[in-house]
């Protein structure tokens, strides 16, 4: 199968794909990889300053540590903290097999493969009793719909931490009826087609925002995570519409004087 290019598209076909629901399922995913760091702006430092900060968490401990990984997918995870930390291992759980696939193939590419367990599915399929030192939901919780749903991923996070284990957060948050939603949209556009993004693929991402995706503001989701337990909530990584948070699983004590 020859790479999919939008750009060779008749405009009926067009117009058939940009009404197409996305599916991470679809073998254009496959693209991924290979896509996602020019539609983001700062992609690969979000993961950098993810490395960073869990290790300074850590306080640079020479000790084994389980990571969970969330939306695994892509690999980038895995590729970033595994290739640093040789002492970690993951976890990664991801509901679509062609995303897990791009990560086996990164995470054996990378040399970590021996240190790190792939599961098709979502967290509630991991055992409770399999607790972890960390966890990172990079780029995910935006596709998460309602937000009882995304409490509830949340609090599964959550669930499967140590006390005192950091999670690191990141999403597309916004109002989407609002004026500022809309200028950093325009923004992000002139980003994603100056870095050779078609205007078809950049037109099918703008209409899956509150089809495929569900953003919420960025106070819903400090909300929602001090609901189901987190504290100390630090914003480290901003890029237009995307934030990213660094957040600790309460121990039940004054952790404040920690």
């Amino acid at each position: 199968m020859k790479d999919f290019d939008m750009n060779k598209l008749s405009p009926v076909d067009s117009a058939a794909y940009l009404a197409e629901p996305m599916s991470w399922e679809h073998p254009n995913v496959r693209r991924y990889e290979e896509t996602i760091p020019l539609k983001v702006p700062g992609y690969v430092l979000l993961y950098e300053m993810t490395e960073r900060l869990l290790n300074a968490h850590r306080h640079h401990s020479p000790e084994h540590a389980e990571l969970l990984i969330v939306g695994a997918g892509g690999g980038q995870e895995l590729v970033t903290l595994g290739s640093r930390h040789k002492e970690w291992s993951f976890t990664g759980i991801d509901p679509s097999s062609p995303m897990l696939e791009i990560a086996r193939r990164r995470a054996e590419e990378g040399g970590v493969e021996q240190r790190v367990s792939l599961q098709q599915g979502t967290i509630e399929q991991l055992p409770l009793h399999a607790t972890f030192d960390a966890a990172t939901c990079l780029l995910v919780l935006h596709f998460v719909h309602g937000k009882s749903n995304k409490r509830r991923l949340l609090q599964n996070i959550a669930d499967r931490l140590e006390p005192g284990a950091p999670l690191f957060l990141a999403s597309i948050n916004g109002d989407s009826g609002c004026r500022a939603f809309s200028t950093q949209m325009e923004a992000w556009k002139g980003h994603m087609l100056d870095n050779g993004i078609s205007i078809q693929e950049w037109e099918r991402f703008a209409a899956s925002i509150g089809r495929e995706s569900d953003p919420v503001p960025a106070s819903e989701v400090l909300e929602l995570l001090e609901e189901t337990g987190f504290t100390q909530a630090t914003h480290y990584f901003g890029s237009y519409l995307i934030n990213a948070w660094y957040v600790v699983k309460s121990t039940g004590e004054d952790i404040e004087s920690l």
